[in-house]
């Protein structure tokens, strides 16, 4: 969420930043709301301030007197429930045309419409050649008895699966792997709930916009996480942090759940886009600082190249451009690994610096401990490893001429020594 004292000084900022970001805000009407909720919030200041003044002199009064004070308070009393009942009115409305307003992007971000115009910023690794026909991670997956999307399918609907076997224990190997890199670094592990309430979902920034990529459960208000950052993120919703207690590095594994709405017919095929996956999710809180933000946004992207180094996976960071920036990320890196049946570099990792967009939202703020204010965070995130998907990669270009595949070196304790599949 943006201050509104910005949007006030400088609406035209922010008609270009939805206008780069495809997000459509009414900044005119918000601003409208805004100055007549002020004015009627002001009256309201002076209906109290004279009912206390006219309150304190009523015993002074004589009877007369007395009479007709009463009389005024009675005629105020009324108007100011008057003026209480506009602003439940506005207020409400200011607050959803608020949250649909959204954070202008950094200035070294590309624009841009779409991830098509993404900015690569380096390559990492090489990418394999074959001396032989080589297998997508299906053909492997089912030859090798890893994978059962046909089961998947009939049990659960289109985009569901089954790992099993290695495919089981590659994928859990990954996810151990991540966990224990990341706690090596000193981020807090976290188990977390998955269902979670719509203060959060909102204060994270995905309510709203999420909505029809969300699995609701609207009969007990809760919605199923697309990622681990909502409840790691609002952890500390509503509470005030010591500033000298910063920052919060936070490392969760979960399941995540999106619905892929709209995506019908778009990247079917296999592991790639599906409604249920495993992720490793690394989330910083920190000081109201853009240097520290920038400084941490370089660190948790180094984690997650850290992980594909160690992997021995090819791959690309790319400067999201604007128009592939969500509402409230003010900057962003993708990480793409190379995947030879797609022939492509394909996301796998997206870090996002928020400022303290998401922290407005949630009320999270810290004791400054040299100025003694309250102060709203920043906070930051970035996927570690998400799986399946990151199977793709691990299987194709490990896969042998003879059909087996072989387990990157730092995975084989995960899968009990085991450093062929086949």
């Amino acid at each position: 969420m943006i201050d509104i004292k910005l949007i006030r000084e400088n609406p035209e900022k922010y008609k270009s930043a939805c206008k780069n970001k495809n997000v459509f805000a009414d900044i005119d009407r918000l601003l409208k709301i805004d100055g007549e909720l002020r004015e009627v919030k002001q009256k309201l200041q002076e209906i109290v301030t004279e009912k206390n003044a006219i309150g304190k002199s009523i015993p002074k009064l004589d009877d007369s007197e007395k009479k007709e004070a009463l009389g005024k308070l009675a005629a105020i009393k009324d108007e100011e429930s008057e003026f209480s009942e506009k602003v439940k009115v506005l207020e409400p409305e200011f607050n959803h045309l608020l949250m649909h307003v959204a954070q202008p992007a950094d200035e070294d971000v590309p624009l841009g419409k779409d991830d098509t115009e993404n900015i690569e910023i380096r390559k990492e690794g090489s990418v394999r050649e074959f001396d032989f026909e080589p297998k997508d991670h299906m053909q492997l997956g089912l030859e090798l008895d890893m994978i059962d999307m046909e089961r998947g399918v009939k049990l659960a609907g289109a985009r569901n699966y089954f790992l099993k076997g290695d495919g089981a224990l590659l994928h859990w190997a990954v996810l151990r792997f991540a966990m224990d890199y990341m706690t090596e670094k000193g981020y807090v592990p976290m188990a977390v709930p998955l269902l979670m309430r719509d203060h959060a979902m909102r204060g994270t920034g995905y309510f709203p916009g999420a909505e029809e990529q969300t699995y609701q459960m609207e009969r007990d208000e809760l919605s199923l996480v697309g990622t681990s950052e909502v409840p790691v993120t609002a952890y500390y919703m509503n509470e005030i942090l010591a500033g000298d207690q910063l920052p919060k590095k936070f490392v969760a594994m979960s399941s995540c759940f999106r619905r892929e709405a709209g995506a019908a017919g778009k990247d079917t095929y296999g592991l790639y886009r599906i409604h249920q996956f495993d992720k490793v999710e690394q989330v910083i809180i920190c000081e109201n600082d853009n240097e520290q933000s920038d400084k941490f946004h370089q660190e948790i992207l180094a984690n997650s190249e850290g992980v594909l180094k160690a992997l021995g996976l090819p791959y690309r960071v790319v400067n999201v451009c604007t128009g592939d920036l969500g509402r409230g990320q003010a900057k962003k890196f993708d990480i793409e690994t190379w995947m030879p049946s797609r022939n492509a570099y394909c996301e796998t990792h997206s870090a996002s610096k928020f400022y303290d967009f998401q922290a407005r939202r949630m009320n999270l703020r810290y004791k400054d401990p040299r100025t003694k204010k309250n102060v709203f965070c920043h906070t930051l995130n970035n996927t570690v490893i998400a799986t399946p998907r990151v199977l793709i990669p691990i299987m194709e270009l490990y896969q042998n001429a003879d059909g087996s595949i072989t387990v990157p070196q730092v995975l084989r304790e995960y899968i009990g020594g085991k450093e062929i599949i086949k």
